[in-house]
């Protein structure tokens, strides 16, 4: 068997922790044979959970961690003053190569300041993005940034495409991704001060297939394969694509439900519906990588069910596989900038 890809696994973040982390802990592991999950966390709490399935001893172990970071606690007196929450005892795991990869669905901004702090940028990186993928009418984009950097440079936002850039040729092999930044309009003089600095630096950037301005609206028919835009932009783009879909799904729901012709329409178009549907569903596409670290840190949502845990995990394996620190080290650390 080769070398085994080890994921530590923050067990008391996000809102159903332990017991759906633990949940997609044991599914990823009855995927595959060669990897290994830490689940940090209160023991005896971890622990009772594990009791409920059957997997592979060997392949998760139960690190303790006594401390929670909770969402509403300021990030750097989290960071600094609790050494033995599970996000800093994983965080370190990285930075001490005893892991590959950290996943956690829990508080934001301890994880955002963990993974600077802790972990730390590659040389040369100036901020890292934060890059989900987002379901789109021609498959998924990446919206970099959503949520780390809401007051970025027009150097960072480059750094951003590249990064994104990387992340989708080897990770999704999206073969020169197409890369366009969030405007008001089309044209190269709309927008405010920093997309318009920005626009010209993406533009004469040798290393990016960028194809210029994309409005939100063209976002969901999948007009460009890495979106960039500072966090402020990103997480609101963010958010109310996951509040559209979800009321589009209830509504469709409760359509199809109302008359008896419905009813049985809905019988009729379910299997084509669901198909469909599944490809909206958050849950698909793992969490958001924090992009440019020493090591990977990934953020799911803090509602993340075990299906979502288990496709983070599985998405930190690709990302190792794939080799893409490596990758953003060479394209981006061999030329620092001034930070």
């Amino acid at each position: 068997m080769d070398e085994m890809i080890k994921i530590a696994v923050d067990a008391m973040g996000g809102d159903h922790a332990p017991a759906e982390m633990v949940k997609g802990a044991v599914g990823a592991v009855a995927l595959r044979q060669d990897i290994k999950v830490y689940l940090i966390g209160q023991q005896d709490r971890v622990k009772e959970e594990l009791a409920k399935y059957s997997y592979q001893g060997t392949q998760i172990e139960v690190i303790h961690a006594q401390e929670v970071i909770e969402t509403a606690e300021p990030p750097v007196m989290a960071i600094r003053r609790k050494k033995q929450s599970s996000i800093v005892l994983g965080m370190n795991m990285v930075k001490e190569k005893k892991a590959d990869a950290f996943v956690s669905a829990g508080s934001s901004g301890a994880i955002l300041v963990g993974g600077q702090v802790i972990v730390g940028r590659i040389k040369g990186v100036e901020r890292p993005p934060l890059a989900p993928l987002i379901p789109t009418k021609k498959g998924v984009s990446l919206l970099i940034d959503c949520g780390a950097n809401v007051d970025a440079r027009a150097s960072h936002l480059v750094q951003f495409a590249k990064m994104g850039s990387i992340y989708m040729e080897n990770v999704l092999q999206v073969k020169h991704p197409r890369v366009a930044i969030v405007n008001i309009g089309a044209e190269e003089e709309k927008g405010n001060a920093l997309v318009k600095e920005t626009f010209p630096l993406l533009k004469n950037c040798p290393d990016i297939n960028f194809v210029g301005s994309i409005e939100a609206r063209d976002i969901p028919h999948g007009e460009a394969d890495v979106i960039v835009c500072e966090a402020f932009v990103g997480n609101v783009i963010l958010k109310l694509y996951e509040g559209v879909g979800a009321t589009f799904l209830s509504m469709v729901k409760q359509g199809m439900m109302e008359t008896f012709r419905s009813k049985v329409g809905a019988l009729l178009v379910k299997p084509a519906l669901k198909k469909t549907l599944k490809g909206f569903e958050a849950s698909e596409y793992g969490g958001a990588p924090l992009l440019g670290l020493n090591g990977l840190v990934v953020k799911t949502h803090g509602s993340s069910k075990a299906k979502e845990v288990t496709n983070s995990i599985i998405q930190c394996v690709t990302f190792k596989e794939q080799e893409i620190n490596e990758k953003i080290r060479k394209n981006i650390g061999t030329s620092p900038m001034e930070e």
